[in-house]
């Protein structure tokens, strides 16, 4: 059986569907941000065509989805990290109770397609890497502000490499792509649909840092349970393949 056809078996299993016991077809309203675009564009399908229901996803920065849900766009279902998540709850727009982990991401680094890859096997190697570089771009999102926060401190390089540093709106493997920069530091998920660059890999595993995402349902939300289906679909084993293609893995269950 292949992969899509094990994932659509799998979802109607979890969802109790095949015998012919759909529920009623829903239309779910998520929205998200570009980190885990493509993780839910593999998984969407499969749990459209196995559940019936329908998903309308919005895709926006993290900000921007934060902005969009506490002025009052609806959206049965958030997908975004903790953070993100604890601030909408804390406005009442999210319902704590309902937050679920669901996907785990590393921070990486990136160059032009073709450039010299430098060695980023170490802190030391990351160091020498950093200080040799002429430009670096970082995300304006999670993996930016602990790169630029917590990873150019501990290394001790902070005031070297800060005035080569941006974070001027686009991603930063675009710019990579574009030549505008030498080296790209982002999540390898956001990383790695960009085309015209090189993935150096992630950084060394002592200075990264674990970002979230999670979900969470809204109180406006329209279709509790359809929303419920889709946040236990995006967890089950036979999800994880996708999960990964796209960079990021599953979170643990608890």
């Amino acid at each position: 059986m292949r992969a899509g056809s094990k994932l659509m078996a799998a979802t109607a299993a979890c969802l109790g569907l095949l015998s012919g016991g759909a529920a009623t077809a829903a239309e779910i309203a998520l929205m998200t941000t570009g980190a885990v675009e493509h993780i839910m564009k593999g998984l969407i399908p499969a749990f459209e065509q196995a559940s019936g229901h329908k998903v309308t996803m919005t895709v926006l920065g993290t900000g921007g989805a934060v902005d969009k849900i506490k002025s009052g766009t609806f959206a049965d279902l958030i997908l975004l990290g903790p953070p993100a998540l604890d601030e909408l709850a804390t406005a009442g727009k999210v319902d704590a109770k309902t937050v679920t982990p669901a996907f785990h991401s590393l921070i990486a680094m990136a160059v032009r397609a073709g450039a010299k890859k430098p060695d980023i096997g170490s802190p030391e190697a990351l160091k020498k890497a950093l200080l040799e570089a002429k430009s670096i771009a970082y995300s304006n999102g999670p993996s930016g502000d602990h790169f630029s926060k917590v990873i150019i401190v501990k290394l001790g390089i902070a005031e070297q490499v800060r005035p080569k540093m941006s974070n001027n709106p686009g991603a930063p493997g675009t710019r990579a792509a574009r030549g505008d920069v030498e080296l790209a530091i982002h999540q390898i998920a956001e990383l790695m649909p960009i085309p015209g660059i090189d993935i150096v890999g992630v950084l060394p595993r002592d200075l990264n840092t674990t970002i979230v995402y999670g979900t969470g349902l809204t109180p406006m939300a329209k279709q509790p349970e359809a929303a419920r289906a889709l946040v236990k679909f995006i967890s089950e084993p036979a999800a994880a393949p996708v999960v990964r293609k796209n960079g990021m893995e599953p979170a643990p269950k608890p």
